[in-house]
């Protein structure tokens, strides 16, 4: 009898679809591959977000440091007398004739009436730095989280402390204070805090 050689073909031959077919061992290549890629595409996206934070709180930081001096600079630059003193949102005491003239509070009066004044001083009990006027005793919070407890200074060009109330003096303003610098973290041991320190110095446009 003459053999079936179709039969025998078919049977022997494999399959066009069997031929494209993944194996078990690449299969798992391909998935530990895969993984690794979501790995880094997590860490990645997770690092950028903590790093966006880490921006966001400085910007925020130093832009209201900034604000609440550029306050602090024009109306300085517009008073008739200054008096660099200690005091709070009640009291203000004037540092007296030859002593150095440095405080946590300074008054400012933009006319020769004292009755009408603007005074910026350190809350010490809240840590912040505030502003009321004569005609509102509300205080305005300018900054919070202040850690130095003398904020005004007077000084002569070359930076030199002054002992009495020489028309040309130039008002030395520092404002240290920190910042919690990752909010997704816990406060408390091991909270990261951020450090910050503002500095200007400032005189009146109209020097009689």
């Amino acid at each position: 009898m003459k053999p079936d050689h179709s039969i025998s073909s078919r049977r022997g031959g494999s399959s066009p679809t069997g031929s494209l077919a993944f194996t078990l061992a690449e299969m798992m290549i391909v998935m530990a591959v895969f993984s690794l890629l979501m790995v880094v595409l997590v860490t990645s996206q997770l690092f950028g977000m903590r790093m966006y934070r880490v921006s966001e709180t400085k910007l925020s930081a130093t832009a209201g440091g900034r604000k609440a001096l550029n306050q602090v600079r024009n109306e300085i630059r517009s008073g008739k007398m200054l008096v660099v003193g200690n005091g709070d949102g009640s009291s203000f005491s004037p540092v007296a004739a030859n002593l150095p003239q440095v405080g946590n509070a300074l008054q400012i009066y933009a006319t020769a009436n004292t009755n009408n004044y603007v005074r910026y001083y350190l809350d010490t009990n809240n840590v912040t730095f505030n502003r009321i006027t004569s005609a509102n005793a509300t205080p305005q919070v300018l900054a919070g989280f202040i850690t130095n407890q003398i904020i005004f200074q007077t000084e002569d060009f070359q930076g030199n402390v002054l002992t009495n109330d020489d028309n040309n003096r130039v008002v030395h303003v520092t404002l240290e204070f920190f910042q919690w610098e990752y909010p997704i973290t816990t406060i408390g041991n091991g909270g990261m805090y951020d450090y910050y320190r503002l500095q200007t110095r400032i005189t009146r446009r109209l020097i009689e």
